[in-house]
């Protein structure tokens, strides 16, 4: 008894099949706690989990903060033009030399002096290239292209970013759009490098939604399923749990004519905090009179001299009176 005080899902056992009808049966109310069991799943963790690819040539992303890019409201002045031109001759020279960090902060120089021209941006992402930066790479082509969307080399700088990045169907497409706008040997080449990675990693991507699909499907199905069994057993259990208080609407043992009270009968918590009621019950032989008698009540007759039994009934039976 005191299990169904701490955790009053055992009442849902089937050991307690007994007192949880008995309960039932006399109009009071349980309020039982199901433990909801983990779902199991077959699927993979993530979508890339089973994906066998060939990643040779991919690197580490870079989590450098961005470049400055400039204010793009500011007027762009004759002086700042040729500015920008001697930092852009500058950078250039810096990159001949090998020298790829001064060839970025040239770029960046000139990139602030003028935000607006698309050109110094794909100059940069392709020394960011060269450093093995392709997420710097990624941002500066993705302004280049905001800037002037029909520029290829952009597109040609921003796919081998993602082919620096693994990202197969990024870098096709883009590679593929490079081409387009203005043919490219070498981003032809580096196109027909990724296309059969871009369409091994489409494929598992579309087998992994259809699987997704199916589950949500079967899951779907099976709740409908479950809604469908408790509709009809609804009926079922109140035809049952009439018929049963109708045999059972006395106390067990007959007493009085049936008990006051008994349709307005307290929650079960009320009377297991007696702390009589839960010592009677905590007492094995109780119990098995206890359960006999509930499952017949005229079965009282055979512990009529047992006056531990006599004593619960007894004690049950004035509790319930008193809350007539």
């Amino acid at each position: 008894m005191k299990m169904c005080k701490q955790d009053p899902s055992v009442l849902h056992t089937e050991e307690m099949r007994f007192l949880r009808e008995w309960v039932e049966s006399m109009g009071g109310r349980k309020k039982i706690v199901r433990r909801r069991r983990k779902a199991k799943t077959d699927e993979p963790s993530s979508e890339e989990s089973d994906l066998e690819i060939d990643n040779e040539g991919v690197t580490e992303p870079d989590t450098d903060a961005p470049q400055e890019m400039g204010d793009e409201s500011v007027e762009i002045t004759e002086e700042m033009m040729d500015q920008t031109n001697d930092k852009k001759v500058a950078a250039t020279d810096a990159l001949n030399d090998g020298d790829l960090q001064k060839a970025i902060d040239l770029f960046t120089d000139a990139i602030k002096l003028n935000p607006r021209l698309a050109i110094l941006y794909g100059k940069t992402a392709s020394v960011f290239i060269k450093l093995q930066k392709p997420n710097a790479a990624i941002r500066d082509c993705d302004r280049a292209i905001e800037i002037n969307p029909g520029s290829a080399q952009p597109h040609k700088w921003r796919g081998e970013a993602h082919r620096l990045s693994g990202h197969w169907e990024e870098a096709a497409h883009d590679l593929a759009l490079a081409c387009e706008l203005g043919y490219d040997e070498g981003a032809s080449a580096m196109l027909k490098e990724v296309q059969p990675r871009a369409q091994k990693t489409a494929e598992h991507r579309r087998k992994y939604e259809q699987k997704r699909e199916e589950r949500e499907i079967k899951e779907r199905t099976e709740r409908v399923r479950k809604a469908q069994g408790e509709h009809a057993r609804a009926p079922r259990e109140e035809e049952a749990r009439g018929q049963s208080g109708a045999q059972c609407g006395s106390f067990p043992g007959g007493m009085g004519g049936g008990m006051p009270g008994m349709a307005g009968m307290p929650g079960l918590n009320e009377i297991l905090s007696d702390p009589e009621v839960l010592a009677a019950m905590q007492d094995p032989e109780v119990m098995v009179a206890f359960q006999d008698v509930a499952q017949n009540p005229a079965n009282t007759s055979k512990y009529q001299s047992n006056s531990k039994v006599m004593n619960l009934i007894s004690k049950l039976s004035a509790t319930f009176a008193g809350q007539a």
